[in-house]
């Protein structure tokens, strides 16, 4: 099946099943949980597992432009869906054959969600360096005790990728371990419902790990090396998977702006707001910010697939600069259609 196909299967779950459920789930704070289920179904949750695993096989540019479609639904559904690539790539990476088997063919047959579990409340933006021990019992075996913050499908995924100091007693602080931990394991403790402002769907909750058990299996790549994760894995399909989403947002916003345009009229005369040349202008400039933001993401997720030098300035340059537009275009939506900002 074509990337284009994908994308084609993407937009019609974004418009019959998220865009439906963002009602229901975005006043109650609800889970997506019908669109999640949906992109199980197809299969597009195997989007970055191998093919050789039974998945797709795709990278970068495929999840940008396949997490655009949800986002264009539904915001938290876009989220949701990106941190579960996000999650399968760091388990595809270096992934053990036991490992492909528990974890990588599931997800590729539509029958595994996994997300990730690295933000701590003590050290905000810096997720490279997590205060969570990961203590040796065994020479196979380890205990973990800890908090994780936003933890995105909370509750509803069947494994979460957590970070924690280095397995090794000579891990520096730079070193940490990635490890899987399966939602039915023993001592997980979630907080209190996800009650967010604006993505109230996504159930970004916090993780209290007290005295978890996990065996030496369940540890990603060598011990103590993760750092090559965050550079090579993490931060690459985050921001693709997040920059699909946000263009999901502004392509939204766009959209409504140029329906209420064509639908509101003045009551004097009855001509509509779409013939008034400035507002015209103002919608033309609107789709090329999106239009060029959209290629800068497109180009910085291709550059990333092919290991071009220079390609993570690209991908954080891409995404920094989507993050601002998607505010612009959505404040400018609300001016244009006369709603307070």
């Amino acid at each position: 099946m074509s990337l284009d196909d994908l994308i084609e299967q993407a937009a019609i779950i974004a418009k019959d099943v998220a865009a439906k459920e963002a009602l229901t789930a975005d006043r109650d704070g609800i889970w997506v949980s019908e669109t999640m289920k949906a992109l199980q179904d197809s299969k597009l949750t195997g989007l970055v597992v191998p093919k050789v695993n039974g998945g797709l096989g795709h990278g970068l540019l495929a999840l940008a432009r396949i997490s655009e479609e949800p986002g264009k639904g539904y915001s938290s559904a876009g989220l949701c869906y990106g941190m579960h690539c996000v999650g399968t790539a760091v388990i595809a990476a270096k992934a053990t054959g036991w490992q492909q088997e528990q974890y990588l063919v599931p997800i590729a047959e539509g029958k595994h969600i996994t997300t990730l579990a690295l933000s701590e409340t003590g050290t905000g933006a810096h997720f490279y360096f997590p205060q969570t021990p990961l203590i040796a019992v065994t020479e196979d075996e380890f205990l973990v005790n800890g908090t994780k913050s936003f933890v995105t499908n909370g509750t509803h995924a069947d494994s979460y990728v957590v970070s924690t100091l280095g397995a090794s007693a000579e891990a520096e602080a730079d070193q940490f371990s990635c490890i899987l931990v399966d939602a039915n394991m023993e001592g997980l403790e979630w907080g209190q419902h996800w009650d967010g402002i604006g993505m109230r769907g996504n159930s970004s909750r916090t993780l209290n790990l007290n005295d978890v058990h996990i065996p030496g299996r369940n540890i990603l790549g060598e011990k103590g090396d993760q750092l090559w994760y965050i550079f090579n894995v993490v931060a690459p399909y985050f921001l693709m998977s997040m920059a699909g989403t946000y263009l999901g947002i502004a392509e939204a916003a766009l959209i409504e702006a140029k329906s209420t345009l064509a639908k509101r009229s003045y009551a004097h005369n009855g001509s509509g707001l779409a013939s008034v040349g400035f507002l015209q202008h103002k919608l033309g400039t609107l789709w090329a910010k999106v239009e060029r933001t959209r290629r800068l993401v497109y180009h910085a997720a291709q550059s990333g697939d092919q290991n071009e030098a220079g390609s993570m300035l690209s991908l954080l340059s891409a995404s920094g600069t989507l993050c601002n537009r998607c505010g612009e275009r959505s404040d400018d939506y609300r001016r244009r259609s006369g709603l307070p900002a």
